[in-house]
C-alpha cells in the first residue's frame, strides 16, 4: 500500500511514522519545504530499522511523486496559533488546500484522500468537490482526534483501563463538537452508570477545549492526531470496517444535506462504506445542527 502525506510538519510526520508503526504500508512524505520531508525520511527510517519494521519512508518536494498512491493524508496548512479558533484558518488553508487538489486530480485521481488541515470539515467538502471524485474516497480527520480526548478524561476521571472504554464524538470537529455520553461505555456498561451528571458535564466541556489548552502549552498538538490518522488509514488498508467518526458528505443523514461533518462510519477497503444514524435526543440534535449551520455558512465563505 502507498500511502502519501502532504505536509510534513510534526503532525505529518507523527501520521508517517504512527502508519509505519502499524506496519501499513511505504510512506511519502511531500512538502514545499527543502530538506524538511527527507530529514523526516531518514530519522523515521533509523527508528524503524532499530525497531525491524520494512516500510520504507521517503522524502519529496515534487508534487510529481503524488503518482501511484492509495491513501493521500492532506496535512498542509497553517496550523492554530494560542487564541485561534479553527475557522480563523479558513481562507489561508482553503487556497493551499485547493492547489494540493489540483496535483491529486491529474495525478492520483483514485486515491482515498483524508483531510486533517483545519477546519478540518469545510476543508473536507472544499476537496470533495474539487476532486469531483466519489463521496466515499473522501473524509476528514476530527471526531477520531475528538474521541481520544474524550476517552482520556472518561480515564482520568474513573480510574477504570483506557482498555475498557469506548467513546463517540460527532458533529463539527470545532467549538460545536458533540460528545456522546449517550453512546460511551465502559466494557458495554452505559457511561452514565459511573459518572455524575456533573462529572460528564466536565468531561463534555473539557474535551471541548483540551485542544486549545495543548496548543498553549506546547505549540501544537501531533502524538494524538497522528494515531487517528493510522488509524483511518489501518481500518481501510486492513479492510478492518471499523466505526469510526469521520467527516463526510451527509446527502439527508442526520437531516443535513450538502456540508461535511462528523458521523459514525464504517471505513473499509472502498473508504466510507456505510454512515450509521444515531438518534439524537433534543439536546444532542441541538448542538449538532448548529454544527451544520456553522459549517455551511464557513462553505459559503470559500466562494465556490
Amino acid at each position: 500500500m502507498n500511502i502519501t502525506v502532504v505536509g510534513s510538519g510534526k503532525v505529518g510526520a507523527s501520521a508517517a511514522l504512527n502508519s509505519c508503526l502499524r506496519k501499513l504500508g511505504d510512506v511519502l512524505l511531500l512538502d514545499i519545504v527543502k530538506g524538511l520531508p527527507q530529514g523526516e525520511a531518514l530519522d523515521i527510517n533509523h527508528q524503524l530499522s532499530e525497531i525491524g519494521i520494512d516500510c520504507r519512508v521517503k522524502g519529496s518536494n515534487e508534487y510529481e511523486d503524488l503518482k501511484g498512491s492509495d491513501i493521500i493524508v492532506l496535512v498542509a496548512g497553517v496550523g492554530r496559533k494560542p487564541g485561534m479558533t479553527r475557522m480563523d484558518l479558513l481562507t489561508t488553508n482553503a487556497n493551499i488546500i485547493k492547489e494540493i487538489a489540483t496535483k491529486i486530480r491529474s495525478l492520483a485521481s483514485r486515491a482515498i484522500v483524508i483531510v486533517v488541515t483545519n477546519p478540518v470539515d469545510p476543508m473536507t467538502y472544499l476537496t470533495l468537490k474539487l476532486l469531483g471524485t466519489d463521496k466515499n474516497r473522501v473524509m476528514g480527520m476530527g471526531n477520531m482526534l475528538d474521541l481520544s480526548r474524550f476517552k482520556s478524561f472518561i480515564h482520568e476521571t474513573t480510574g477504570f483501563s483506557r482498555g475498557s472504554i469506548s467513546a463517540m464524538v460527532i458533529g463539527e470537529h470545532g467549538e460545536n463538537m458533540l460528545p456522546l455520553p449517550r453512546f460511551s461505555s465502559i466494557s458495554g456498561i452505559p457511561l452514565i452508570t459511573f459518572l455524575s451528571p456533573d462529572q460528564v458535564m466536565t468531561a463534555l466541556e473539557s474535551t471541548r477545549k483540551i485542544a486549545a489548552e495543548v496548543i498553549s502549552l506546547k505549540g501544537a498538538t501531533i502524538h494524538a492526531p497522528g494515531n487517528a490518522i493510522a488509524a483511518m488509514i489501518e481500518s481501510i488498508v486492513r479492510n478492518r470496517k471499523s466505526l469510526i467518526p469521520v467527516s463526510a458528505l451527509l446527502e439527508g443523514e442526520y437531516g443535513a444535506s450538502d456540508v461535511c461533518l462528523g458521523v459514525p462510519a464504517i471505513l473499509g477497503a472502498n473508504g466510507i462504506e456505510k454512515i450509521v444514524e444515531l438518534k439524537l435526543d433534543s439536546s444532542e440534535r441541538e448542538i449538532f445542527d448548529k454544527g451544520v449551520r456553522s459549517v455551511k455558512t464557513a462553505i459559503t465563505e470559500l466562494h465556490m
